[in-house]
């Protein structure tokens, strides 16, 4: 019934997720899902909320969260922002923030979302190739912009800017905001939100998603000074005045407040990484200096195609990324469990 649609939905590209196959028995490497469960605390909290409250409205102004976030971080209550998975607050910073009149500049090489939603809102976007060593170069991202966005570390090559090269972009851009994205920030970063003070055109998007385990409970959050959240509150209550329910205000609190089991779970994924990058690096496999919960790797003789797909026969899913001919033969791999990591490495000695 395509004779309904608008000529937006027409032209639209939409971004394609990661698979989330129905079978339980597959060892599934290929969607960055953290392998540890969540904090017991933010389970406990999530389930004080599933009573008569539920029949409430939740609180739009998601204070309990953001109090959790500010604490957290050093920062003030208003400077943190938060909404449904970190998607959807970056969405509102394309509208609110980044979409004026000269073109957004991002990576060619990264999230997908970022050309997704350009098309989306109208964005002009302007994608700048990474360097040779599939790195940025903050020196390509120098004036005559609209606004910057850049994942850090990046997606899919897992390379992080240092923040001395973030403080080159915000010093070099003093009159645009740069949107620096860290969903994958505390394996192994150093977070820009110790910036913030400094500087009023920086915003940090983080998520839940990954280093505290609640990919499901779908909770984004953003930091900045109060001039841009003031931008975005305006966009989200013009949108959905509700992002979260009271089980993800509550969840994604506790979760922040137990910094002892996110700081173990997240320290258990760097070594099983680093593990994880040696055995490979026997197989014949390169990859980059990854600082997130993947690796992103390429065999000396053998196509990323193949060994997928021979994976995928033994049960192993990973991500096979060909959007851009620089990584068609490369392969993302998620971080699993210490079982998952050892069944991946035998299966691949079979397949190689």
């Amino acid at each position: 019934m395509s004779r309904f649609w608008s000529e937006l939905a027409h032209g639209l590209k939409p971004y394609v997720p990661g698979e989330q196959p129905k079978l339980t028995n597959l060892i599934k490497l290929n969607t960055n899902e953290n392998p540890f469960p969540p904090s017991p605390k933010a389970i406990a909290a999530m389930q004080a909320e599933t009573g008569d409250n539920l029949r409430l409205y939740p609180d739009p102004s998601c204070s309990s969260l953001r109090h959790a976030l500010a604490d957290y971080n050093g920062l003030s209550v208003d400077q943190v922002f938060v909404g449904n998975g970190s998607d959807e607050v970056l969405a509102h910073a394309f509208q609110a923030l980044l979409k004026q009149d000269k073109p957004l500049l991002f990576p060619d090489i990264t999230y997908g979302f970022y050309p997704v939603y350009g098309d989306l809102f109208g964005i002009d976007y302007r994608a700048v190739p990474l360097n040779e060593e599939l790195a940025v170069d903050v020196e390509d991202y120098m004036g005559n912009n609209g606004g910057i966005i850049i994942a850090n570390p990046n997606a899919p090559t897992g390379l992080l800017l240092s923040l001395a090269e973030i403080r080159r972009l915000l010093v070099g851009n003093p009159d645009r905001v740069v949107v620096i994205d860290e969903a994958y920030i505390d394996f192994g970063g150093e977070s820009a939100v110790a910036l913030i003070q400094e500087y009023d055109n920086l915003l940090v998007v983080q998520t839940t998603s990954k280093s505290r385990s609640l990919a499901g409970l779908r909770v984004g959050m953003a930091f900045g000074q109060s001039h841009l959240i003031d931008g975005l509150e305006r966009l989200k209550n013009s949108f959905n005045p509700y992002p979260l329910s009271r089980e993800a205000l509550a969840g994604a609190a506790a979760a922040v407040a137990d910094v002892a089991y996110f700081d173990q779970t997240r320290q258990a994924i760097i070594e099983l990484r680093e593990w994880l990058s040696k055995e490979l690096a026997a197989l014949g496999f390169t990859m980059t200096d990854s600082k997130t919960n993947f690796v992103f790797v390429e065999h000396a003789s053998q196509s990323a195609a193949d060994i997928a797909s021979a994976l995928r026969q033994r049960g192993i899913i990973v991500r096979h990324l060909t959007s851009s001919p620089r990584t068609q033969n490369r392969l993302r791999i998620s971080i699993g469990t210490q079982q998952e990591c050892q069944a991946l490495v035998t299966a691949l000695k079979e397949v190689l």
